[in-house]
């Protein structure tokens, strides 16, 4: 089953044109945080209002990952991708052409994540299934650099839809996206068998789970991660804005430019998923983990003061932002796929996600709060704080990283 080398991945037709099907489907990941500077003022929302419409997506996002990965250890990750991807099409559908106050956005922006969820845990194991360790880690990158261009699509999309005909003509074709995404994923696994892992009789994952201490690991350093990861994504489009205010654009003018700069993260994001899981193959998983995840701590914790600086400098600090907190995303998954055994990887995934995406749901809501409590001093402190709040999930990650046990940076696959 698997495919070796350099032929399994880069040059795999099964790999493109799944990376593509997720480009779209998550082409409407980011068309809210894309449009949240204009949606505060035209919905009358409060910074921590705004910060549970995003928490209410990961919530929901969160729940999706944990009973999609449950469900493919059972009945099969080809499947359970499948039903997920077309239901995804049209809850999507319906966010674009519903979505028109705060309220319907909280539901509707939830119902997308519980179907667009559904993909992402046994996309994994369908990589687990297909390729070696040799090669896995630029496999499962190139899997994440679709998703980062399918979040600077949604946000390049956005940024010119907004200043034609405002968020909704935003929200409309970035939520029609994800059914063409739907189609070419049913090309792409047309052939794909469904595999259902064996375990012994009475054989408890959780158990397995939970005695697997690099695998442990690995989880709380993910939920560092998306606590960071997250939130950036979903305020860091704002704060552009809120630095092109501070120089006199218009909010419509800054929504639209930071969405549009914010895309060019996602892209550098992209090349970081694509260059560090290969990476991750030749130096090992623990290294690359390591300075990725301390990397990413240090911009959380110094971006927000910047705010006043000049636009082109934050520009640069967002792109390296980028680089290094999307970096370890495939690393982190590669070495879970590695560090569980085949027949138990759905329940170290669901959990994962239980921690990892609560976490992240969560923290655009703090993040939120802190900008409110501080609202009426300097931008630069305001900003500062509220930056540093995702920072406490960056040192996270570093510290369990560098608490990997030698054998989970070594590529050593165990079935």
């Amino acid at each position: 089953m698997y495919m070796d080398g350099v032929q399994g991945t880069l040059k795999d037709r099964w790999l493109i044109a799944l990376c593509g099907s997720r480009t779209l489907m998550y082409a409407m990941f980011m068309v809210y945080a894309a449009s949240l500077p204009v949606l505060m003022r035209e919905w009358d929302m409060s910074a921590a209002q705004a910060g549970t419409v995003s928490g209410a997506f990961m919530l929901a996002y969160a729940a999706s990952l944990v009973a999609s990965a449950w469900l493919a250890e059972r009945f099969g990750a080809r499947n359970v991708f499948m039903w997920s991807a077309w239901s995804s099409g049209i809850t999507s559908i319906a966010f674009g052409l519903l979505a028109r106050d705060y309220v319907c956005a909280v539901l509707l922006y939830a119902l997308a994540a519980v179907t667009q969820g559904g993909t992402y845990a046994p996309a994994l194991m369908l990589f687990a299934d297909r390729y070696p360790t040799s090669v896995r880690g630029r496999a499962v990158g190139m899997l994440i650099a679709s998703t980062s261009i399918g979040y600077a699509l949604s946000l390049l999309v956005a940024g010119v839809l907004l200043g034609i005909g405002g968020y909704q003509l935003a929200f409309v074709v970035c939520g029609a996206l994800p059914m063409l995404g739907a189609v070419l994923s049913a090309m792409a696994l047309r052939d794909t068998p469904n595999v259902i892992h064996a375990r012994s009789r009475g054989e408890s994952s959780l158990r397995a789970m939970l005695g697997n201490r690099d695998g442990v690991r690995l989880i709380i350093g993910y939920t560092g991660h998306s606590w960071e990861l997250l939130g950036m994504w979903q305020w860091l489009p704002a704060f552009l804005a809120a630095s092109l205010a501070l120089a006199g654009d218009s909010a419509g003018e800054a929504a639209a430019l930071g969405a549009g700069f914010t895309a060019a993260m996602h892209i550098c994001g992209s090349f970081a998923s694509s260059t560090m899981g290969g990476l991750s193959d030749r130096l090992g998983r623990r290294t690359v983990l390591l300075a990725l995840a301390a990397l990413g701590a240090a911009f959380s914790l110094g971006l927000g003061w910047l705010v006043a600086m000049p636009f082109w400098l934050l520009v640069l600090l967002s792109l390296g932002y980028g680089f290094v907190s999307v970096g370890d995303s495939p690393v982190l998954s590669t070495a879970l796929t590695e560090a569980m055994p085949s027949a138990h990887l759905g329940t170290a995934l669901a959990t994962r996600s239980i921690l990892g995406f609560g976490g992240g749901a969560m923290s655009p809501v703090v993040f939120g709060m802190v900008l409110d409590a501080t609202a009426t001093g300097p931008a630069q402190v305001s900003w500062g704080l509220a930056f540093a709040s995702l920072g406490v999930g960056g040192l996270v990650a570093t510290w369990f990283a560098a608490r990997l046990g030698m054998h989970s940076h070594s590529g050593e696959h165990r079935s």
